[in-house]
């Protein structure tokens, strides 16, 4: 797999938590100020939401970051992104699946296009577009490995050990 498909799915990962964050906010700021809360459950589910969504931004961003720079460190390890990724790809699922059950509506025909039933569709979808996400770079990593596992040589490897065999403009290798 190329490091260009990689860039691209961790930037839609915070890209789409970043959205998340913005209509998920909005969201409960409504409920929050008319003190209108469709359920206990709902409302902690946004909360939820909201922190799963704070969660993915920082580290998309960082892992996105980490790619363009092509840090080398730990943190910038094939194997702490593949961990990253599945406890991320496990809390997108666990609440998109509660909030399934939780939220209100879901038929929103004849409903104005910010109403409450289609931006608590918004969230929901939202929250499986970032599993899916989750799940596929997921995958394609796996698949990544596997396939050039002896040019990375080890799941600590950098993103670009296996891209780049000319030192990165600034860095010493040892």
């Amino acid at each position: 797999m190329s490091a260009t498909l990689h860039k691209l799915l961790f930037t839609l990962i915070a890209l789409v938590s970043l959205a998340e964050i913005a209509v998920t906010a909005i969201l409960f700021a409504k409920d929050t100020q008319a003190h209108h809360f469709t359920s206990r459950r709902y409302h902690d589910l946004l909360i939820v939401f909201l922190a799963d969504s704070a969660w993915t931004s920082f580290f998309g961003v960082m892992y996105a970051y980490w790619i363009l720079t092509q840090a080398y460190h730990f943190f910038a390890s094939i194997a702490i992104s593949m961990w990253w990724l599945c406890i991320t790809a496990i809390l997108w699922g666990v609440t998109a699946g509660l909030f399934h059950n939780s939220r209100t509506g879901g038929i929103c025909d004849g409903l104005a296009p910010l109403s409450r039933c289609r931006q608590s569709l918004t969230v929901e979808a939202l929250g499986w577009t970032e599993f899916a996400l989750c799940i596929f770079t997921i995958i394609s990593t796996w698949i990544w490995v596997s396939q050039e596992a002896s040019d990375v040589g080890s799941w600590r490897g950098s993103w670009y050990d296996s891209q780049a065999r000319e030192p990165h403009r600034g860095v010493t290798q040892v």
